[in-house]
């Protein structure tokens, strides 16, 4: 593959010889399918120079993180690593963030890469551009509340999730060795916020604790000693999703024993717990801060770019930006027109690879000098996964003759082909049984919950 050049000049324009450079930033679902993708069919043909600027050095389905967080998989067994991913499938991968953007120039600017002991691992640098993908996904809004940077965890990357795992079983190892009665706040788990990440991460949280102090930590009552609580602001959880899943979802969750608290807006959140407007202090060993996205915050004013009030950069039914016509913005980062709906397309996995798929095709279009086509969002439904014991949702489409209830056994099956379809997308459909059955093999031998 051709090497792409650190410059371009004042017009963008390639010199004579060099591919359509193309730059992705941001390895999140979207970004990653769509350079592996434009890797396997422009790349590889020399039709185009693909890069993908990513900060992290593997991908991880980011759906998947509250299971992280409560240790029921090992991020090591399912990350993606980039360098390899890259070299599979002809495109290249460069380390780094993105901080600035020349669009005139056509230069994305990327900060310098330092390690965990301070030590320089990449200088600052530009990468050149004839079209730019921007597919940075989404940051937790935390709308200012005090504390919640200093006493709260945040599940926005897998990093993030381990550590709450660690903690998670650090006091659990805590209160099983120390010889008097638990603390007021010990073993009791704060959850604000009651979207899917919230109201998943509850139900996979009460199956992991049980199982973890199954192995031989005796002096913990699960039953008696963990609480878990739900806060949601608003008057029902999974406000985003139809009323019939929330419904199910709360009766599910309450019978487990999750205490599930609607129209309660957090104020506060400190060592001691949480703090509600109604002044009740919830006390919490554990908070998980699950309440709001936002894109970055870099991308506010970058270099003129059109963004709404939590970021987003606005991009027309193409997904180019509406400033220019060599930017696009795809995922969660980008505020997409939902056509024949009022509004804009909602923050999902789903519509995330709807638009890299798209892309796909219309970025060769782009390179033949051919008009682009609309995207149009399909909604497929929603499912929310209860842990082992039960999913429920609803399937879209003339697949299903409009709009399917299902729970249960089918549910689950679904919810699982999700994340099974992104793997396809990635890997293909050979590599990807392959690992799926390898992985029932190890599992077996493997304890059913991380226990480090």
């Amino acid at each position: 593959m051709p090497a792409a050049p650190n410059a371009s000049p004042p017009s963008g324009t390639p010199s004579a010889g060099v591919p359509h450079r193309i730059v992705i930033v941001g390895g999140g679902a979207g970004g990653l399918e769509l350079a592996t993708r434009l890797g396997d069919t422009l790349g590889r043909k020399g039709l185009a120079h693909v890069t993908l600027i990513e900060k992290s050095r593997s991908h991880f389905w980011k759906p998947h993180l509250h299971e992280i967080a409560a240790g029921s998989i090992d991020l090591h067994v399912h990350a993606t690593d980039y360098l390899a991913q890259s070299f599979w499938h002809g495109f290249r991968y460069r380390l780094g963030e993105m901080v600035g953007l020349d669009r005139e120039r056509r230069l994305v600017h990327v900060a310098p890469v330092i390690d965990d002991d301070g030590a320089p691992v990449t200088a600052p640098y530009t990468r050149a551009y004839d079209t730019l993908v921007i597919a940075v996904g989404s940051r937790t809004n935390d709308f200012g509340t005090p504390g919640v940077a200093e006493h709260a965890i945040a599940l926005e990357t897998p990093a993030h999730a381990e550590r709450f795992h660690r903690k998670l079983v650090d006091a659990c190892l805590r209160a099983h060795m120390q010889e008097g009665p638990l603390g007021p706040n010990q073993l009791q788990v704060a959850i604000i916020g009651a979207g899917a990440t919230g109201v998943e991460l509850a139900a996979e949280l009460h199956k992991a604790t049980r199982t973890l102090v199954s192995y031989n930590l005796e002096n913990i009552d699960p039953e008696r000693d963990i609480r878990l609580n739900l806060i949601e602001a608003g008057p029902r959880i999974l406000p985003a999703l139809p009323e019939r899943i929330a419904v199910a979802a709360t009766e599910l969750l309450v019978g487990l024993g999750v205490k599930v608290h609607t129209e309660a807006r957090v104020t506060a959140v400190t060592d001691a717990g949480v703090r509600l407007a109604s002044g009740e202090l919830l006390p919490a060993e554990l908070v998980v801060w699950a309440a709001g996205v936002k894109a970055p915050e870099f991308l506010k004013d970058l270099a003129g770019l059109e963004t709404n009030r939590i970021n987003q950069l606005v991009v027309r039914p193409t997904l180019q930006t509406t400033l220019d016509d060599a930017v696009f913005a795809l995922g969660d980062c980008a505020a997409a027109p939902w056509l024949g709906h009022q509004g804009t397309v909602p923050p999902r996995a789903q519509a995330a690879h709807q638009q890299a798929s798209h892309l796909v095709r219309q970025l060769r279009r782009r390179i033949e000098g051919q008009p682009l086509a609309d995207w149009r969002y399909r909604d497929f439904g929603s499912l929310v996964s209860l842990g082992e014991y039960s999913t429920v949702g609803n399937l879209m489409g003339a697949l299903v003759g409009g709009n399917l209830w299902v729970e249960g056994l089918f549910a689950r099956a679904m919810y699982k082909s999700l994340y099974k379809m992104h793997q396809v997308a990635l890997h293909g459909y050979w590599k990807t049984a392959v690992g799926s059955a390898s992985r029932l093999l190890t599992r077996s031998t493997e304890p059913r919950v991380k226990l480090h």
